[in-house]
């Protein structure tokens, strides 16, 4: 680590060459960027204010997320630094995402955030995010690492991404996209707004879906089709208003039906051909639908104090019928159990690939039936004066908010006979898990910025105030009379401060900045169980020598107490249990860089971007547990699900007629439990090269054609062994589609 601190600050405190006129002069133009008055909607808003932080930050403009319009947030978010992410449908609709070595599974640590607002399903009482906005209908994506991150809450250790869906226009305009390729993968988003005097709008549709890539047997569809619907109003007062008013409602509907499974293949059979299904996964299917409504009112006293007002409600429904046990003579066995040692259930596994018939009952399918709510409102009041070579920031945040999880679940039996399931037994729904979780939290902050000529000091505390409950009607009384009654409570106590600071050198072309902060997760509401704690450092430095820019910064999270999370989706019970992992230790570092290649041709651009990852996460202490990611852990192992070395490069040749793009992306290998010594197709997930291209050709300046390759070479990768066996990533696929813009 003192090595990695010592190049950080040779390569980039003494970084220093003489602007030309101009340049200084646009840099005088955004200087006073810093004095804006940002929206609770943002946490940027715009790369100068992420480039400005005190703490490590990044933000996915418009134009970048334009490029490839991406629709699976796993490749939009593997450009970026310091984020670890493991695949598992191939289309982003599940993302298990890692801020800095935090547990990946179902992203349940980090803060989960649209338009400023918690949007996981019930981000307190059960984080597990299978629900995540959809990137392809997003203007910007914003991601906060690091220091001064007392602003986003709960989950304080790794950071916060603030997804920033479409904003309505000032002037009547309009978009279509539409794209059809491989798969039968097609794509509609639309979307029109305009804005008057007082009044402003947007309405926005999507629709994505595939056939898949994935075979069954039976030739059924393995695919997805999910819609999204966004009406965005605004009423605001007349630009001549002394005091300026506006209220916004934001509506938001989406649905799914994907025909996913949690059965993935062997290892032998991985190998024969990665991107089949076993028979007995042909009724697993994923139905949900969310819906998102947030009533916004921002008060400018002036351009110095402004309060933002938000009254948010999301809520998810959702039902993954997915094949759980298979029985032999009476006695089930999980699948994630059979796939990973299928010659010792031998018997079980002929049954779950359709090579033998079975007897009644002999597969249980799961109906994972679950309903969330998560409701609050939030305020921030944001104050800022200045004097001659001063200026001075208070912002203060108040959120009260309210979730739950609504657990109504039952399985099915089936038999399978000639590779074809057949269902002999229904199940009484309320009779697998019958059970409601619920959280009170209160949340509130400070964060004080001074700037002192070059010196930027953020000093902050963040205050959480949660009661985790359960109600548990048992399996038995699927009516909920209350016969089988049992509850429990913990509750949650916490301040959290943090600190950062920003030097600027040399006329703003260096600076340097860092922290230390208090790494936070909410227990789960057993009783008496402790939070996930940790104290996380940072160093950095950002860079622009003869236009060569970058970042460069290391880390290191030193957790107290790590918890982990008993879920279906990483081979466990599904239970959600937490338990206790001990002392772990995440240390790395995060390197960008952007050169164009081309900086002096006015006619085209060539921005080269080069981004890697060093993550370096072991345990410090031994236990054992029944989680099926980590089981018994000895001290030293490193965390599974976490590549050591990730690295990224982009490559772009843009011109006003045409741009073509090209992203290569080194995934890392990773282990699949925690361990130590080399990774092998055992114990771990290879690594993998992937390469995806993009074009445009702008017919003019209404009308644009489209392209899109991913996985240019093809290559054949794992992605995971979890929840249950090896899946593949997405393979060679053609797409090709239009713009329209007015």
């Amino acid at each position: 680590m003192k090595k990695l601190l010592a190049l950080i600050f040779i390569l980039f405190v003494g970084v220093s060459y003489a602007q030309n006129d101009e340049d200084i002069k646009q840099q005088d133009s955004i200087q006073q960027l810093d004095e804006v008055l940002l929206k609770t909607s943002v946490i940027f808003g715009n790369k100068y204010q992420a480039k400005n932080r005190t703490g490590s930050s990044y933000y996915i403009s418009p134009e970048e997320l334009s490029k490839f319009s991406y629709s699976d947030i796993n490749r939009v978010l593997k450009t970026v630094p310091g984020v670890n992410i493991y695949e598992e449908d191939g289309f982003g609709l599940r993302p298990n995402i890692s801020l800095r070595g935090t547990s990946p599974q179902r992203s349940a640590k980090i803060s989960i955030m649209e338009d400023g607002v918690l949007v996981a399903p019930a981000p307190y009482s059960a984080p597990a995010a299978y629900y995540f906005p959809s990137v392809a209908r997003m203007e910007a994506v914003e991601i906060l690492k690091g220091s001064s991150q007392v602003q986003y809450g709960p989950f304080t250790t790794g950071g916060a991404i603030n997804m920033v869906s479409s904003q309505i226009p000032s002037t009547l305009s309009g978009h279509l996209r539409a794209r059809t390729g491989s798969f039968n993968s097609n794509q509609l988003h639309a979307k029109i707004g305009d804005s008057k005097q007082v009044f402003g709008y947007s309405i926005e549709y999507l629709n994505f879906s595939s056939d898949g890539f994935k075979n069954l047997p039976d030739g059924s569809n393995t695919g997805f089709d999910k819609n999204d619907v966004v009406a965005k109003f605004r009423i605001n007062s007349k630009a001549d208003a002394k005091v300026q008013n506006a209220f916004d409602i934001k509506f938001q509907y989406s649905d799914e039906v994907s025909n996913e499974t949690y059965l993935g293949l062997t290892q032998n059979d991985f190998n024969r051909n990665p991107f089949d299904r076993y028979a007995s996964s042909q009724e697993d299917v994923m139905t949900n639908d969310h819906i998102q409504v947030i009533a916004t009112h921002q008060l400018d006293f002036s351009n110095r104090m402004r309060i933002t007002t938000n009254a948010y409600y999301n809520g998810f429904s959702r039902n993954w019928y997915k094949l759980n046990d298979i029985a032999v003579n009476g006695t089930k066995v999980g699948i994630a159990s059979v796939l990973q040692a299928p010659e010792q259930f031998s018997e079980y596994f002929n049954i779950v690939n359709g090579t033998v018939d079975s007897d009644a009952d002999a597969l249980f399918v799961k109906a994972n039936n679950r309903d969330y709510v998560s409701k609050g409102v939030q305020t921030k009041l944001d104050y800022h004066w200045s004097g001659e070579e001063v200026f001075h920031d208070l912002e203060i945040g108040l959120r009260y908010h309210y979730d739950e999880e609504d657990r109504f679940q039952w399985k099915d039996g089936y038999q399978i006979t000639d590779g074809e399931m057949v269902l002999t037994s229904e199940g009484v729904p309320g009779t697998d898990a019958n059970r409601i979780s619920k959280a009170h939290a209160f949340a509130s902050y400070v964060l004080y910025k001074l700037k002192y000529k070059k010196w930027t000091f953020t000093p902050g505390l963040r205050y959480e105030n949660i009661s985790l409950t359960r109600e548990n009607y048992g399996n038995s009384d699927p009516g909920r009379t209350g016969v089988d009654f049992s509850e429990r409570e913990n509750r949650v106590d916490v301040f959290i401060p943090g600190m950062g600071f920003n030097y600027k050198f040399n006329n703003n072309n260096a600076t340097i900045f860092g922290g230390i902060h208090k790494g936070f997760s909410p227990p789960s509401n057993q009783e008496g169980q402790q939070a996930e704690e940790s104290i996380n450092y940072e160093l950095g430095s950002r860079f622009n020598y003869k236009g060569l820019r970058g970042e460069a910064v290391v880390f290191y999270n030193d957790y107290s107490n790590l918890l982990g999370s008993d879920l279906a989706a990483t081979g466990g019970t599904g239970s959600l249990e937490q338990f206790n992992a001990g002392e772990v230790s995440v240390k790395g570092l995060e390197l960008l860089l952007n050169y164009d290649l081309l900086e002096n041709n006015s006619k085209l651009a060539l921005p080269l971007t080069i981004g890697y990852t060093f993550t370096d996460a072991k345990f410090d202490n031994s236990f054992g547990s029944d989680d099926g990611l980590w089981g018994e852990v000895t001290e030293g192992d490193e965390l599974p699900y976490i590549s050591k070395h990730q690295f990224n490069a982009s490559l772009s040749l843009e011109h006003k007629k045409y741009e073509i793009n090209i992203n290569g992306r080194y995934n890392g290998a990773f282990r699949t439990s925690a361990g130590t010594g080399s990774i092998n197709s055992t114990n771990g997930v290879i690594s993998n090269f992937v390469i995806d291209v993009s074009g445009k050709y702008h017919l003019n300046k209404y009308l644009s054609l489209t392209g899109n390759i991913i996985n240019l070479l093809d290559e054949t990768y794992a992605v995971s062994r979890v929840p249950a066996g090896l899946r593949p990533g997405h393979p060679f696929g053609a797409y090709g589609g239009l713009e329209i813009k007015f």
